[in-house]
């Protein structure tokens, strides 16, 4: 679009050519001009501003998501020296009888697993029968990796394990002396009901545990375990048992990468073969399950096997149609 240029009369030349020799006179001016018309119009000066953020806190809380309702605290651990988000969900029914004591499933990468497991626990109760439990999902706070150190708690130390990880046994001396005994303190915890579960490097943590402290969980559910790591610790010998109700169950998904399912193979093939092993053992195929997006199925699964007597039971208290 061609541009107008109308000339100047010839009056204002001699001026003009005066600003143009005195330009910090003509910016000055041009400056009072701009404050001239901000109060001619009222003083509302017209600028971008950045809004302004609520009063309130910017956290949004769960308690209007009911199958998330619960407890949150923050717990700072002695033993590796870094802070973690602990969130619980009770289940239904859990003010109203007062003296009762619940099973509870801890979910590392809580994360993400809190979100997800919780409201299918739920679901389960409703629709398998599946006992009422706590779900307790252990946080890092974020997925950066300057945060969220998974694969320093993860992870055992060994020949082959990078520089800066191998966290495993201090994250086992958190889970055993602050956070169990943490959640148990507020609430009404079943400590002989206790279940693990991983995914992943998480799954690696879980078959790790179950060999260095087989009592302190009754059941673990280790989804897509990873044995690319340190995997001569997952066949060494187990420390102490005095327990005959213990429980490991291996979720692998079909679409994984071959090699996860293999190795769960000869991990399953190996123990079910020793008579040293402490738990009873189950390998759960998911048939079009993937490594992480399948995790509910897994869960499904796997607790119903973990609690099938008691599935069973509450099954058989249920009207006949």
């Amino acid at each position: 679009m061609p541009t107008c240029t109308r000339a100047r009369p010839a009056r204002w030349r001699p001026r003009m050519a005066a600003l143009r020799r005195n330009r910090p006179f003509a910016n000055a001016l041009a400056v009072a001009c701009c404050l001239c018309a901000s109060l001619s119009m009222g003083g509302a000066t017209v600028r971008a501003e950045t809004p302004a953020r609520p009063a309130q806190e910017a956290r949004v809380p769960l308690e209007y998501l009911p199958a998330l309702r619960g407890d949150y605290f923050a717990l700072h651990s002695q033993a590796t020296g870094r802070d973690y988000h602990v969130y619980v969900r009770l289940p239904e029914g859990y003010d109203a009888d007062p003296d009762r004591r619940w099973p509870v499933v801890y979910l590392l990468d809580g994360d993400s697993l809190f979100p997800l497991l919780a409201p299918t626990h739920l679901f389960l109760h409703y629709d398998e029968q599946l006992p009422e439990a706590i779900i307790v999902g252990l946080a890092y706070g974020g997925f950066d990796p300057a945060v969220n150190l998974r694969h320093v708690d993860f992870s055992a130390p060994g020949p082959d394990t990078p520089e800066g990880e191998g966290g495993a046994p201090a994250f086992l001396e958190f889970l055993e002396r602050e956070l169990l005994p943490g959640t148990e303190r507020r609430h009404r915890i079943d400590p002989a009901q206790r279940v693990l579960v991983g995914q992943s490097r998480g799954g690696y943590f879980v078959l790790w545990s179950a060999l260095r402290r087989p009592e302190l969980f009754r059941g673990r559910i280790a989804s897509n375990p990873a044995f690319s790591r340190t995997r001569a610790d997952l066949f060494a010998d187990p420390g102490p048992n005095a327990r005959e109700d213990l429980a490991v169950v291996i979720a692998s998904g079909a679409r994984d990468q071959a090699f996860r399912m293999d190795d769960a193979r000869a991990w399953m093939e190996a123990w079910q073969a020793r008579d040293d092993r402490p738990w009873a053992l189950h390998h759960e195929v998911l048939e079009q399950g993937t490594h992480a997006a399948s995790i509910g199925e897994a869960y499904r699964r796997a607790m119903l096997w973990l609690f099938s007597e008691e599935v069973a039971a509450a099954r058989a208290r249920m009207p006949s149609k």
